[in-house]
């Protein structure tokens, strides 16, 4: 193997189906999900990279791929002399391999003949779904400093998460002793707990790994598909493995309702996550629209993208994505609207893109491209969690409208 200088590679991993995120998943990678009303997840572990100083990345991805290759290739891209390069690389058939992806350590195995020869002395494993800020550069500088041959993030969480997670367990040098995924057993997760900063949390994996490049090459010669079922218990029993302990805010997005809930927190005043910061920024594509057009609207708490047309409405808590078209008399509350991938110049069907006169929406999120008629009522009046139809769905009280829906002149829900 050729020897290498110390340089960190990124292998960003594209997520797999992503059912629980579905209907929004029905068209796209999870990664590709649009978040923050201009922006996708995958923006988020790129962004960091770029701000960490890491240029050499390639993103792995398999499912409802399309959206997430046109958005990565029209929105990075290095210059000649950076010596950097974003590299899509998806699940194929070879000689070697005939199987998709079976799992996230399978995905960084298919394509090991080609990480093998890279001019890198480790590699930085990544989810593409997660929500967080993180220096990568000081994650590495630990895991050099620590003598580690695996390095996991991790970040203190309640210990009533813990059912969702996976929980590791560390010495006070940092060494990762244990390991447990999604522990269901009380007794066992109040022994996996500790007392940090005065609450009892458990020590939960971030899907955020460092591995020098020698070491990742043996590992993925054991038997398993998975880094957090079968990798990494392996390296706390064989190898030096230590925890890095992340303290910013995470959001691991799997469910409607963390997707929810984390697009919503962005319209408060403190949000948990923001996408303003000058030094810091999340970049994603640049699209070159208009400012948007507000004529009349009571506007609370809410963000508005670039685009967009917006009446005599009141929008609270609210997230408006791009090109989105609001009339007058319309209510919007706890919604992110996501907008529309077009404009139409002249439409021919009766219910134009956007949200129709004297409609009310309520903790809805509405996907790309959907016409809403007028004197819609989304409010799920009759507090259903869980509905399914063609053009609404409803999961844990969320009304979701997916993409290209039309919502017909007085509907209720």
């Amino acid at each position: 193997m050729k020897e290498s200088k110390v340089r960190l590679g990124a292998i960003i991993l594209g997520g797999g189906r992503g059912e629980r995120l579905s209907p929004l998943t029905s068209y796209r990678s999870k990664p590709a999900v649009h978040i923050g009303g201009k922006y996708r997840l995958i923006d988020i572990p790129i962004s960091n990279c770029i701000n960490s100083g890491i240029n050499l990345i390639h993103v792995l991805t398999q499912f409802n791929t399309t959206s997430l290759h046109r958005h990565i290739s029209r929105t990075y891209k290095f210059d000649l002399y950076s010596g950097g390069d974003i590299e899509i690389l998806a699940a194929q058939q070879t000689v070697k391999n005939k199987d998709w992806f079976q799992g996230t350590a399978d995905a960084v195995r298919s394509y090991w003949d080609r990480f093998e020869h890279m001019n890198v002395s480790h590699y930085l494993i990544l989810a593409g779904d997660h929500l967080y800020k993180m220096d990568y550069s000081e994650f590495f500088e630990h895991h050099l400093n620590s003598g580690a041959d695996v390095s996991v993030g991790v970040k203190p969480m309640p210990s009533a998460s813990a059912p969702e997670l996976g929980v590791l367990k560390a010495n006070k040098d940092g060494s990762i002793t244990r390991f447990v995924e999604k522990p269901q057993n009380e007794a066992l997760i109040n022994e996996l707990s500790e007392m940090i900063e005065g609450e009892n949390k458990v020590l939960a994996s971030m899907g955020i790994y460092i591995f020098n490049k020698s070491t990742l090459n043996e590992v993925l010669k054991i038997q398993g598909d998975d880094f957090g079922k079968n990798i990494i218990p392996h390296s706390i029993e064989t190898l030096k493995t230590t925890a890095f302990r992340f303290q910013g805010y995470w959001e691991d997005i799997g469910t409607i309702r963390t997707f929810f809930e984390a697009n919503i927190n962005l319209t408060k005043e403190n949000p948990h996550f923001t996408f303003y910061a000058e030094d810091n920024p999340i970049y994603t594509r640049q699209r070159f629209l208009p400012g948007s057009e507000i004529r009349g609207a009571q506007i609370e708490h809410s963000i508005i993208c670039e685009g967009c047309k917006i009446g005599n409405a009141q929008l609270v808590d609210s997230i408006i994505g791009i090109r989105s078209i609001i009339c007058d008399d319309v209510t919007i509350e706890r919604t992110y609207f996501m907008g529309a991938d077009y404009y139409e110049n002249a439409s021919n069907n009766s219910i134009p893109m956007g949200v129709g006169q004297n409609s009310v929406l309520k903790n809805v999120i509405v996907d790309k491209n959907v016409r809403i008629g007028k004197n819609v009522k989304l409010i799920n009046k009759n507090n259903v969690s869980e509905y399914q139809s063609d053009t609404v769905v409803i999961k844990d009280g969320i009304i979701i409208i997916p993409k290209n829906a039309t919502i017909p002149d007085n509907f209720e829900i």
